[in-house]
């Protein structure tokens, strides 16, 4: 598994909204180095991950400005797609498929259009994450309730990280925070989590939105 030295730059947020929040009297900072523990906790993290090939949930957001939204998310890792359905009012979609991240914004009359490589989110999307090789893990914290993992793209670090949030014993993601490459923090916390099942309609996954 790969690490930056201690020392060395890196990104790493460590709030979450509600019950993922990592209380700062209670963290335990954990240097970024190759211990047995950080490498048992990594490949824990890692045995978890690849458990989750469809996930729905509920969840609550809070944007960069602090403006907080709720709605649906489907994340289908075995086909690395993924929808987050906002509830009303907010006119907002986001939709991943098809190698591309589509936000459309029908009060603006916008849709954004990136590559998912070019994301962190196209990180969470893989089928099998692993946190070593092209994947370098930032920072570590935990406490006897929470865990966090952030990482990078090693070669692009620049595009921003995802800090992966969990329930601690048993482990269970619970939310992620997205660092974007303009240092814009978006916190996601999932509530009401279901995993397994029969996948979702293609049709929720359709990227085929109107660009204005």
């Amino acid at each position: 598994m790969r690490f930056f030295r201690p020392g060395a730059a890196c990104v790493l947020t460590c709030l979450l909204v509600g019950g993922a929040v990592l209380p700062a009297h209670a963290q335990e900072q954990m240097a970024v180095g190759a211990s047995d523990q950080d490498h048992a906790l990594l490949e824990r993290v890692e045995h978890h991950l690849d458990g989750i090939s469809l996930l729905k949930a509920r969840f609550r957001q809070i944007a960069p400005d602090g403006k907080q939204t709720t709605g649906t998310a489907w994340i289908d890792r075995a086909n690395r797609r993924m929808r987050f359905q906002y509830d009303p009012p907010s006119p907002l979609l986001l939709v991943a498929n098809h190698d591309q991240v589509v936000f459309n914004d029908s009060q603006l009359d916008q849709t954004t259009t990136m590559p998912m490589d070019k994301t962190p989110l196209g990180l969470l999307l893989r089928p099998h994450l692993q946190l070593s090789g092209d994947v370098t893990v930032t920072g570590l914290s935990r406490d006897s309730n929470m865990l966090n993992v952030t990482v990078v793209r090693t070669e692009s670090p620049g595009d921003g990280s995802l800090t992966l949030v969990f329930r601690n014993n048993p482990l269970l993601l619970r939310g992620w925070i997205i660092q974007d490459a303009q240092q814009q923090v978006t916190r996601v916390e999932l509530l009401d989590i279901t995993t397994g099942g029969a996948p979702p309609a293609d049709s929720l996954f359709n990227t085929d939105l109107p660009e204005h």
